[in-house]
């Protein structure tokens, strides 16, 4: 896999992890049916997909060539980068305008 195909996969998975939470009402998408799911249960899920968004991230740098170590820095910028990219979902699940039936 070539650097860029890697980078295009970790951004692909970054941008369907951090929206997943926003657009399915079930826990960890596989588990039991929550309707309406509680804002501290996205949370918990957009945490742990930003953690499996890590390890994709990781393994592709390990695929690629040499892993290079990182400091609190890297970690501080990708967690707001992943909460940037999960804004989408943020919007359409709470911000968006219902229509109301009379």
């Amino acid at each position: 896999m070539s650097s860029s195909a890697g980078v295009w996969l970790v951004l692909l998975v970054a941008i369907t992890a951090a929206n997943l939470p926003f657009v399915n009402e079930r826990l960890f998408v596989v588990g039991p049916l929550r309707a309406p799911k509680a804002i501290g249960w996205r949370l918990v899920e957009l945490v742990v997909l930003w953690g499996v968004t890590l390890a994709v991230g990781f393994a592709v740098e390990a695929r690629i060539g040499q892993i290079q170590p990182q400091g609190w820095e890297f970690y501080a910028a990708i967690g707001f980068f992943f909460l940037t990219l999960a804004f989408p979902g943020f919007v359409w699940r709470y911000l968006r305008r219902r229509h109301r039936s009379p």
